[in-house]
C-alpha cells in the first residue's frame, strides 16, 4: 500500500534542463552534451555541488564552472547556466501531483540554487504548484543535495512514512538509486506519459 508520493521538480514537473542545455550547446556550437559533462565530472564536489549546498555563491560559481568547462575544452561561464534552468511548467504531472495530495502525502526534494530574480527572471518554482506539496526540500536551504541518503531519509521522517510505502519519481539515475535502496519504489521520468502511466498503477486510482 503506498502511503506517499515524493517528487523531483526539475525534469519531472517541469521540464528537464539538460533540453535547454542542448539548445545552449547547439546555439554555441558546443558537443551535445558538453554541459552534462561537466556536471558529472567530480560531481559530489564540483561547481554545481557546492552551489546546489549553498556552499558557494553565484559569483564563484561563475568562475568555478568556467573553469571547470575550460578544463574539459571549451570555456562556458557559469552565469550562463541561471537562465536554463527554469523549464516549462508539465500540467499534466501537476495534476497527477494534485490529484495525489488530495489523498495522500506528497513531498518535493530538489537540489537547486539560490538564484534571484536578476539571475534568472523565469521562476525556477511556481508558487501554486509549490504549495501541493506537504513537505519540500531544497538542498540549497539544507546544505545537502542528493544523492546523499540522508536527504531521503530525512524527507519520510517530515511525512512520517516507511520509505517501503514511497514511490519516488526522479529524472535521474543517480538520483533514483539511494530512494531504491531505501526501499522505495522508483520511477525514472524520461518520457512523462510513461512515468505517470507507471505511477498510476504504483497508487491505484486515476491521475488524469
Amino acid at each position: 500500500m503506498i502511503e506517499a508520493v515524493i517528487w523531483d521538480f526539475g525534469g519531472v514537473i517541469s521540464s528537464s534542463p539538460f533540453e535547454a542545455f542542448n539548445r545552449y550547446e547547439a546555439e554555441r556550437g558546443l558537443p551535445k552534451d558538453f554541459l552534462r559533462s561537466v556536471n558529472a565530472a567530480n560531481h559530489l564536489d564540483n561547481a554545481w555541488a557546492k552551489v546546489e549546498r549553498n556552499e558557494i555563491d553565484n559569483d564563484a560559481f561563475d568562475r568555478l564552472f568556467a573553469e571547470e568547462s575550460r578544463a574539459l575544452g571549451h570555456e562556458v561561464p557559469g552565469r550562463d547556466m541561471f537562465e536554463l534552468l527554469g523549464g516549462d511548467i508539465r500540467p499534466e504531472m501537476v495534476e497527477a501531483l494534485r490529484r495525489i495530495s488530495a489523498r495522500m502525502k506528497t513531498g518535493c526534494i530538489t537540489n537547486n540554487l539560490v538564484v534571484s530574480a536578476t539571475d534568472n527572471p523565469k521562476s525556477v518554482y511556481k508558487a501554486d504548484v509549490m504549495a501541493l506539496f506537504h513537505e519540500v526540500i531544497e538542498s540549497a536551504k539544507l546544505g545537502m543535495r542528493k544523492p546523499d541518503p540522508r536527504i531521503y531519509t530525512m524527507m519520510t521522517d517530515k511525512l512520517g512514512v516507511d520509505p517501503a510505502r514511497c514511490v519516488y519519481l526522479d529524472d535521474l539515475g543517480i538520483n533514483l538509486k539511494p530512494a531504491r535502496e531505501l526501499g522505495m519504489t522508483t520511477i525514472k521520468v524520461i518520457d512523462p506519459a510513461v512515468a505517470l502511466a507507471e505511477l498510476e498503477r504504483a497508487v491505484g486510482f486515476p491521475l488524469g
